[in-house]
């Protein structure tokens, strides 16, 4: 009863949040290229017409800024049949604009968005007790960060996957820890599901599947039962890699943006994150297979041209994963969306936006360090490298390590709980291993924001600037 209680509470408090900024901002329209997409993808699933995106009036708006491939006698005024995006989130948008209609659409989805927002504390605490069931008040503190944090208290306002994707995520980790201790089918039929499911909103995540099997197969020996797992994977997946395989004559699974991001990732100017200029060079395909068959080749190229390079930009890549979280409001506030703002209050919601993170990692580097592990702990970090690694190889963004954020909470709120003894284990005068990893990892962190902020030096002094909300920032 306590425990409910509790999870209760987290939820009310982190769901108040959430709305605060939603209600704020409920004539606000959408303003990025996803966002777009997202939208058109919702509303063409919502009409009946498929999954289509581009249908004759956003062509048109599209146009406006950039010229898109359109092949005469080809194109369906309706709109180009697509598996460039993967299709969980589109249709979760879809299932919102049929029941509240379209008008006030997206003041529609902010509001499902900041309940469903508000179910990641809850898991986060959830998944806290079943990695330190013995000390409750980890969970209390893990839950409260995830409730509180601000990045997550205003993400409900985007139309973007990682609303759904991040629940998604952790919910299947979760689920998984509770079938390894049922061992009940129906258990693991439901951490399939999950799975499944987020696989469908990010495939990213899909390189978790290989991990969690052999986790089971040989830690957990639930043989059978990984079987099933895999089986509710698939029965979800599947279908779809079908559908986007016949659709272009050509093997696609969950999406094809693989050409396009791997071309972002190593273009000869790309730093290893999103560019804006790079990012318009293949956005004029409508012809998804086209897209991506000219991206890969390009990315090919480029590799072969310098291959001294890739393990430099691997290591920027990691640095922009973990980069601070500020790329969001430099883009808004540049874009003069919100109007100017004191230079003294800029700066305080600057800090609030991107401390949260530093504090949290800093702490997360001594609770990784020195927390005991076990079966679920070596689950966990393996699951935190299976999400990383594909970034690293192919694209980027600070954005991507939100989803890792529950997690790093629950090490942070470890080494919060038990700071006495890893001080004493960190000022005593024998060096241990766990100390030095931990100081390692806040050594890289430090060095990896402190050179974000001097090679941004230009666009901080410009942001901060008398005319910071005119400066125009690409995103």
């Amino acid at each position: 009863m306590k425990k409910n209680k509790t999870l209760f509470s987290i939820f009310i408090l982190a769901l108040i949040l959430r709305l605060i900024p939603v209600l704020l901002s409920s004539e606000l329209k959408i303003g990025l290229d996803d966002m777009f997409q997202y939208d058109m993808l919702a509303r063409s699933i919502e009409s009946g017409n498929g999954y289509r995106w581009y249908a004759q009036e956003d062509l048109e708006q599209i146009e406006r800024y950039i010229d898109m491939d359109v092949v005469e006698g080809e194109y369906d005024p309706q709109g180009v049949l697509t598996s460039f995006r993967p299709p969980g989130y589109p249709t979760f948008l879809a299932i919102v604009y049929k029941l509240f209609g379209l008008e006030n659409r997206f003041f529609a989805a902010r509001i499902v968005q900041a309940f469903v927002g508000a179910t990641l504390p809850v898991l986060t605490y959830i998944l806290a007790t079943q990695l330190f069931p013995e000390k409750k008040k980890i969970a209390k503190i893990a839950g409260l960060i995830i409730a509180c944090y601000p990045m997550f208290v205003v993400y409900p306002i985007a139309l973007a996957t990682e609303n759904t994707f991040m629940p998604l995520a952790l919910a299947s980790v979760v689920m998984l820890f509770q079938a390894s201790k049922t061992h009940k089918i129906r258990d693991y039929i439901f951490a399939g599901i999950l799975i499944g499911l987020t696989t469908l909103t990010r495939s990213v995540i899909f390189a978790f599947l290989p991990i969690a099997l052999l986790w089971l197969w040989f830690v957990i020996k639930d043989k059978k039962q990984a079987w099933i797992l895999l089986a509710t994977v698939l029965i979800l997946t599947v279908p779809w890699g079908v559908r986007n395989t016949k659709l272009h004559d050509r093997f696609f699974f969950i999406e094809s943006a693989l050409g396009y991001d791997m071309y972002m990732g190593y273009h000869p100017e790309s730093l290893g994150t999103f560019q804006y200029g790079i990012s318009l060079d293949l956005m004029p395909y409508l012809d998804d297979a086209l897209r991506d068959e000219e991206g890969m080749q390009k990315t090919i190229e480029y590799i072969k041209e310098d291959p001294g390079r890739i393990p430099n930009l691997m290591v920027r890549k990691l640095g922009y994963f973990f980069g601070l979280e500020h790329r969001a409001i430099a883009y808004f506030y540049t874009n003069n969306f919100i109007g100017p703002i004191p230079q003294a209050l800029l700066i305080s919601i600057f800090l609030i936006i991107t401390m949260p993170f530093v504090i949290v990692t800093s702490m997360a580097a001594f609770g990784f360090s020195f927390s005991k592990f076990n079966k679920e702990k070596w689950l966990i970090f393996l699951f935190v490298l299976a999400y990383i690694t594909p970034h690293v190889l192919i694209l980027a963004e600070a954005r991507f390590h939100l989803t890792l954020l529950p997690v790093f909470s629950i090490w942070a709120a470890y080494a919060w709980v038990n700071r006495k003894e890893i001080i004493s284990q960190t000022t005593s005068k024998y060096i241990q291993w766990k100390s030095a990893l931990a100081f390692l990892i806040l050594i890289l962190l430090f060095l990896n924001w402190g050179l974000a902020i001097w090679r941004d030096s230009d666009k901080i002094a410009l942001l901060f600037g008398p005319d910071g909300n005119k400066a125009g920032f690409d995103y």
